[in-house]
């Protein structure tokens, strides 16, 4: 069992890197979230029971970032970049501009109109609802009111465990689904960015689906 164990974890260190990668930047050293986050995979592999039917990396992502973020909110290091509250408030613009014509934009639209990543829209997107502190005068000085907003922790779990499943596809398999499914391309399309034939972007991408449900249930 603790063999088990011990192969869970070495296993699964890279998943830890995929969860540290999305607080780079956020005023604590990556050293320090590598550490926290290996304690969430530590906890997980402890807690997950396999009879559940769960995917081991769907298990451990939330664990992961739950004690990433809690390293956050004891440091108080939750800081937003000067570069990411810019975007954060031209895709605030954006999505307040699309609203009033009647249009709920997605995340890929929003990341073409403004020349950047969905990664990144993604970040703004959560930079925008990080906690809210209110400063306020009272009879016993200057006190801090903190109010909790929507947090994007769910679609940064699903995203790293996509990622974790397309890494370990071919190398070909992978551009045709960034390119399919990120970038919205047509097979047609696709196949002109890559050199290959309409037909062959069809066959390689119903394969990579195939396995891409193999790994997210494995």
């Amino acid at each position: 069992m603790m063999q088990d164990r011990n192969e869970l974890i070495e296993s699964n260190v890279r998943l830890v890197h995929s969860c540290c990668k999305r607080f780079v930047g956020r005023g604590i050293e990556y050293e320090d979230i590598f550490q926290v986050g290996c304690i969430g995979l530590l906890k997980a592999a402890d807690g997950f029971d396999s009879s559940r039917g769960l995917c081991f990396s769907t298990y451990a992502v939330p664990n992961i970032i739950g004690e990433i973020k809690r390293l956050f909110r004891d440091t108080g290091a939750v800081k937003v970049s000067r570069s990411l509250k810019e975007l954060s408030l031209k895709v605030q613009r954006e999505k307040e501009y699309a609203e009033k014509m009647g249009e709920e934009p997605t995340v890929m639209a929003l990341a073409e109109k403004l020349s950047v990543s969905p990664e990144e829209i993604v970040e703004a997107l959560d930079a925008s609802r990080q906690v809210l502190s209110l400063t306020y005068e009272n009879e016993d000085g200057v006190g801090e009111l903190q109010l909790p907003v929507e947090s994007h922790e769910s679609e940064i779990c699903s995203r790293i465990l996509i990622d974790e499943a397309v890494s370990r596809l071919e190398t070909q398999e992978q551009d045709i689904i960034k390119l399919r499914y990120f970038c919205e391309k047509t097979q047609t399309q696709t196949a002109e960015l890559l050199g290959i034939s309409q037909v062959q972007v069809s066959r390689k991408e119903k394969r990579a689906l195939e396995r891409l449900r193999i790994y997210m249930s494995a």
